[in-house]
C-alpha cells in the first residue's frame, strides 16, 4: 500500500535581495533561497522536492472536478455526475464531460520541468546516496513524467513532449515544443513508466512515494487507454484522425496502416504489467469481514474497505489529515437530514443500479415495479417497507448506494417521492415513460391537479410540506428526505450514494471537515485491468504473452471481483467474443462506479456519442430508451406510500426534480487545446475538428 501525504511547501521570499547595502558581495547567495545544493544532497532535502512535486500532480480525488478541471478545491465536490450515467447532482455543474474549465496544459509544463530538473540535476549529487535510493529517486521522476504524460493524452491525444528543462532565455524556436503525434505520446507514456518501474524500489521507502508496482499498475490502466483509442477510433464514423494545420502532425488518431499494430502492442503492455502486479506486487482484494454465507458481511465489508488504510487492496491512497487536509465531500453529498450546507451531491441514478444482480426485471432488462410486463403496465408491486425491494440486491451496491430504508449514521434514511391516496390495487401512474415524456413530471399528473386529489407531493421540508391524513393522523408527503418537487437538494433520484461518506454516527460534516483517504489505484482495477486487455487480445488473434489461456484469466480475475462483491459467479468461461467482452466492461462500470473511472472508460471505448452509445453501458442496451439523436438523460426509482394499502411502491422515471439533460459528440472525444496557447504559437496545433 502507498498513501500519498501532502505537505504544505513554504517557499521563502527573496526580499534579501532587495536590501543589500553596498560594500555586499553580490556574488553570495541570500541565506533565504533555496538551492539544488540544498535540495538535492540529502534526503531531507529530496523529501521537500518530492513533496512539492506530488502536491501538483494531475491525481483525480475529492478535489477534482470534472467540469472545473485540476484545480485542487473540494467545493461542491461530487462524483460520477458527468454523464456517465452514475449519478445526477443539484447543480450546473452536472454536465456531460466534454472539457475542463481550467484546461490541464500550463500545469502540465510547469510540473514537467521538475521532474525534468530532477533527471538532470540529480546525477551531480548521486555521490550522496545509496544506489538503490539515488535510482528510486530517478524512478520517481520518471513516475511523474509519465502521469503528467497521461493526464495530457487522454485529454488531448498528442501532446508536447518536453523530456528536458528548457533554458531561458533561448531562441524561439528552442523555447516552443509543437505537439507530438498521438502514437508518438502513447509510446512516451510506455517508455516513463517502463523507466519508473525499472528504478522504484519494491516497496515505497517512504509514505507517500511510489515504488515499482504503483507505477505498473497505472501503467496497465494507461495502455488499456491507449490500446483501445488506436482500436475504437476506427469505429467512429470517418475515422477519428486528424492532422494539425501548423505542423502537418497526426495529433489525435492513428495511421489506417498503423493502429492495429498500435492497438495490439499497448493491450500487450497493460496485461503484462496488470499481471505482474498479481504475480509479484503482494496485493489482494479486501475480504477482512467477507463471508461466502452472510451477505450482511460482504456489504460491511466493502463498505469498510474504502476507508481501511491497512488494506491489502490499497495500491495508491489520496490521504488526508483534519484539521490541516482535508476535503468536503460529506459536506456536499450526504442524505438531506446531515445537510452541511448541502445534501444530495451524489444521487446514483436507477441505470446505475440496473448493472448489478438482484432485482425481478422485465423482458427488455429493466427493473420491474408492476406486474406487467414494462412499468406502463399492470399494478404496482408493493412492499412492507422500501428496502424490501433490494432483498436481494448485491450487497455490493448497498455498499456503494443508500436504498430508502436503509440506516446510515445510526438513522433510517426515509425517502419517499410522494403519497397516493387512491384506491388499490395501484395502476401505473402514466401511460407514456418514454424518452420524449420525460418533461411530464408528477405535479402535471391529474391525480395531483385534480379533485378529489389522489396524488401529494411536497416542496422543500423547510417551507411546509404537504401533510396528508393517514389512520387518524397525518404525514408528510415527501418525508425525511424528499424528493421535494420544488427544490434540487432533496433525494434526486430515490437513491443516494454511500461509497466514500463518512458513516461514522460521531462525525460532523461540514466543509473542509472531511478526512477520508480517496483510493487512487487498487488491486481490483488491476484485475479488471487483466481481464480487459486479454479480452482485447484474444479478440486481435494474438497469442497470449505469458503463455497463459487469455480467457481463464479474463474468467477468474471477473469471478475474484463477483465473489468478492456478492454477485453471480460466471458459471462458463469468458468469450473471445464482443459480448465477452462486454461482460468485462460491464463490470468495470459496477466495480469502479462513482471512483473517477467511468468517464474515461466511455472515452476510450468511444461509446459515448449517439451512434455509439448501444454500448454505453458495457452491454447491449437500446440507446433511444434514454436518448434521441443528440441529447440523453437518466431515470430514478421514486418510492411512493400507498394510504389504502400502508405498502410502498416504486415508480421508474426519468430524474423527476432538478432536471438534468447532457449531449456528447464526436468531437468531444478530444479536448480543445486552450485558445490562447495555440493563437500566441506558431507550433501549437488546434485539433483538427475545431
Amino acid at each position: 500500500m502507498n498513501m500519498i501525504h501532502m505537505k504544505k511547501i513554504f517557499i521563502l521570499p527573496i526580499i534579501g535581495l532587495l536590501l543589500f547595502s553596498a560594500c555586499n558581495d553580490l556574488n553570495i547567495m541570500p541565506k533565504n533561497v533555496i538551492t539544488d545544493d540544498n535540495l538535492l544532497s540529502n534526503e531531507a532535502g529530496m523529501e521537500i522536492y518530492m513533496a512539492r512535486m506530488y502536491s501538483s500532480m494531475p491525481f483525480e480525488d475529492f478535489k477534482y472536478m470534472p467540469q472545473w478541471g485540476i484545480n485542487y478545491n473540494s467545493w461542491l465536490g461530487a462524483i460520477g455526475i458527468e454523464g456517465t450515467g452514475e449519478a445526477l447532482n443539484r447543480d450546473g455543474i452536472c454536465s456531460a464531460f466534454t472539457g475542463e474549465d481550467n484546461p490541464y496544459w500550463g500545469q502540465a509544463f510547469t510540473l514537467l520541468r521538475s521532474a525534468n530538473h530532477l533527471l538532470e540535476t540529480l546525477p551531480q549529487y548521486k555521490s550522496a546516496y545509496k544506489e538503490e535510493t539515488y535510482n528510486h529517486y530517478l524512478g520517481e521522476a520518471y513516475f511523474v513524467r509519465a502521469t503528467v504524460f497521461y493526464a495530457m493524452a487522454r485529454r488531448f491525444g498528442g501532446a508536447p513532449l518536453v523530456t528536458k528543462v528548457v533554458q531561458y532565455p533561448a531562441e524561439t524556436d528552442q523555447l516552443e515544443v509543437p505537439r507530438a503525434s498521438e502514437k508518438q505520446t502513447w509510446d512516451q507514456v510506455l517508455a516513463d513508466f517502463d523507466k519508473a518501474a525499472e528504478l522504484l524500489q519494491p516497496k515505497s521507502p517512504k509514505v507517500g512515494y511510489a515504488n515499482k508496482y504503483v507505477a505498473l499498475a497505472f501503467k496497465s490502466e494507461a495502455m488499456l487507454y491507449a490500446g483501445s483509442v488506436a482500436k475504437y477510433n476506427q469505429t467512429v464514423t470517418g475515422r477519428l484522425t486528424g492532422f494539425g494545420q501548423k505542423t502537418g502532425v497526426r495529433v489525435i488518431g492513428f495511421a489506417e496502416d498503423e493502429w492495429q499494430a498500435a492497438s495490439i502492442k499497448y493491450f500487450t503492455e497493460a496485461y503484462k504489467a496488470a499481471k505482474t502486479v498479481m504475480k509479484d506486487g503482494g496485493y489482494s482484494l479486501y475480504k477482512k469481514k467477507w463471508s461466502a454465507t452472510d451477505r450482511e458481511a460482504q456489504y460491511q465489508n466493502m463498505v469498510d474497505m474504502f476507508s481501511d488504510l491497512s488494506s491489502p487492496e490499497n495500491i495508491y491512497v489520496k490521504e488526508y489529515q483534519y484539521p490541516t487536509i482535508t476535503h468536503g465531500f460529506d459536506a456536499y453529498n450526504a442524505p438531506f437530514i446531515f445537510r452541511a450546507p448541502l445534501a444530495s451531491g451524489t444521487c446514483p441514478s436507477l441505470d446505475f443500479l440496473e448493472l448489478f444482480d438482484g432485482f425481478n426485471r422485465y423482458p427488455d432488462g429493466t427493473v420491474k415495479v408492476t406486474d406487467g410486463n414494462s412499468n406502463s403496465q399492470g399494478q404496482y408491486l408493493m412492499y412492507d417497507k422500501p428496502l424490501d425491494f433490494f432483498k436481494n440486491a448485491e450487497p455490493r451496491l448497498r455498499a456503494y448506494v443508500i436504498f430508502p430504508g436503509d440506516m446510515f449514521k445510526g438513522k433510517e434514511i426515509e425517502i419517499r417521492a410522494g403519497v397516493y391516496t387512491g384506491s388499490a390495487p395501484v395502476s401505473s401512474l402514466y401511460n407514456d415513460y418514454s424518452y420524449n415524456n420525460a418533461g411530464t413530471l408528477y405535479q402535471n399528473l391529474d391525480a395531483y391537479k385534480l379533485l378529489p386529489k389522489k396524488l401529494y407531493l411536497s416542496p422543500r421540508q423547510e417551507n411546509s410540506q404537504e401533510l396528508v391524513p393517514y389512520n387518524g393522523g397525518t404525514i408528510t408527503a415527501a418525508g425525511a428526505n424528499g424528493p421535494f418537487y420544488d427544490n434540487g437538494e432533496g433525494c434526486l433520484t430515490g437513491l443516494y450514494d454511500r461509497k466514500w461518506l463518512n458513516a461514522d454516527p460521531s462525525a460532523v460534516a461540514g466543509e473542509g471537515k472531511s478526512a477520508q483517504p480517496f483510493i487512487l489505484m487498487r488491486y481490483g482495477e488491476v484485475l479488471l485491468n487483466a481481464a480487459e486487455a486479454a479480452v482485447e487480445l484474444s479478440l486481435a488473434g494474438v497469442t497470449s504473452p505469458d503463455g497463459e489461456d487469455l480467457m481463464q484469466v479474463s474468467t477468474v480475475a471477473i469471478n475474484q471481483i463477483r465473489e468478492r462483491a456478492g454477485a453471480d459467479l460466471l458459471n462458463t468461461n469468458i468469450t473471445s467474443t464482443e459480448a465477452g467482452r462486454n461482460i468485462v466492461r460491464k463490470e468495470r462500470r459496477k466495480e469502479l462506479g462513482l471512483e473517477h473511472k467511468t468517464r474515461w472508460d466511455l472515452r476510450r471505448w468511444r461509446v459515448w456519442h449517439y451512434e455509439g452509445r448501444d454500448g454505453f453501458w458495457g452491454e447491449t442496451r437500446n440507446k433511444d430508451s434514454y436518448s434521441n439523436s443528440s441529447r440523453y438523460r437518466f431515470r430514478g426509482l421514486y418510492p411512493f406510500f400507498s394510504t389504502a394499502t400502508g405498502k410502498y411502491f416504486f415508480d421508474a422515471h426519468f430524474q423527476w426534480v432538478s432536471q438534468k439533460t447532457f449531449e456528447y459528440n464526436i468531437v468531444d472525444y478530444y479536448f480543445a487545446i486552450p485558445g490562447g496557447e495555440v493563437s500566441k504559437s506558431a507550433v501549437i496545433d488546434q485539433q483538427p475538428n475545431r
